[in-house]
């Protein structure tokens, strides 16, 4: 059982999680892109812990960058 890995898919949602309620966001769909992420990373792909700390970086920057589009007009 791959506990280490388990420990950073769980460690990354909650920050997802907190970081969604933060910005006044979907809590479950940040949460359940941030599980996804690291599970294909993970389990799918094998890239390991360095390739789902990338995919959650990627995950960021694409929430930040749908964001900024979305307000510009603001």
């Amino acid at each position: 059982m791959p506990y280490l890995s388990i420990a950073i898919i769980i460690v990354c949602a909650v920050f997802y999680h907190r970081a969604a309620e933060f910005e006044n966001e979907s809590t479950l769909l940040w949460t359940g892109l941030s599980v996804l992420i690291s599970a294909v990373t993970l389990f799918f792909f094998h890239w390991g812990i360095l390739g789902t700390l990338l995919g959650q970086a990627g995950l960021l920057a694409g929430i930040t960058g749908f964001r900024m589009w979305r307000d510009r007009d603001l």
